[in-house]
């Protein structure tokens, strides 16, 4: 068979399969190593499971659609670091599923917002961000201080991220709903962003 470039470029289905399968080869070249570095898969030091109010803030971080304008990876690039300071490392987001890194720049980055800002300036913020940031095009929402958290449904969260490996004990799991209690949505949204870089900062 004359195999030529220009015999391939003529049938779409053999193009198809040869770039599906150059990307897969590539693919697994890229990531497959990742796995088995220590640098990716231990947590930093001190670095433990959230907290069941930090994982329900999570969760309404991913639902309200936060991660499509900030992302929470700082590169080691020389202008991020002394904005921001050190930079992301693997070994912070291990209990992350999925991760939040991202390329996203159209709001800052929130990789270290922990400890940046009071409780009540991230209430401001989030019931209407221009309140705070006069050029923010962020959206509002006030919705999030009027609703309540339901304490039960952080216990099958906890148990799917046990059984991926997350350490959490049946004690802590079992406690879990009385950290929720009379707890808004806006309470564990906060919760989360407090936390976000706080290790790596203390370090430095």
């Amino acid at each position: 068979m004359n195999f030529k470039h220009e015999w391939i470029e003529k049938n779409p289905w053999l193009l198809i399969a040869l770039v599906v399968a150059v990307i897969s080869v590539g693919g697994l070249v890229e990531i497959v190593p990742l796995f088995f570095q220590r640098s990716t898969t231990e947590p930093v030091a001190g670095l433990k499971p959230y907290t069941p109010l930090r994982l329900t803030g999570r969760d309404i971080y991913v639902r309200e659609g936060c991660y499509n304008c900030h992302s929470q990876m700082i590169r080691p690039f020389r202008a991020e670091t002394e904005r921001y300071g050190h930079y992301s490392v693997a070994g912070e987001f291990v209990y992350d599923r999925p991760f939040q890194w991202g390329s996203k720049r159209t709001g800052p980055d929130l990789a270290r917002v922990g400890g940046r800002y009071s409780d009540e300036w991230h209430r401001i913020h989030l019931n209407n961000p221009r309140d705070v940031v006069p050029e923010s095009n962020m959206p509002n929402y006030p919705w999030l201080a009027a609703t309540k958290l339901v304490p039960g449904d952080v216990i099958p969260k906890m148990r799917a991220l046990k059984r991926l490996g997350d350490p959490y004990t049946e004690a802590e799991i079992a406690q879990a709903p009385a950290a929720l209690v009379d707890k808004t949505e806006e309470d564990a949204l906060i919760a989360y962003l407090q936390g976000l870089g706080t290790l790596i900062k203390a370090r430095n």
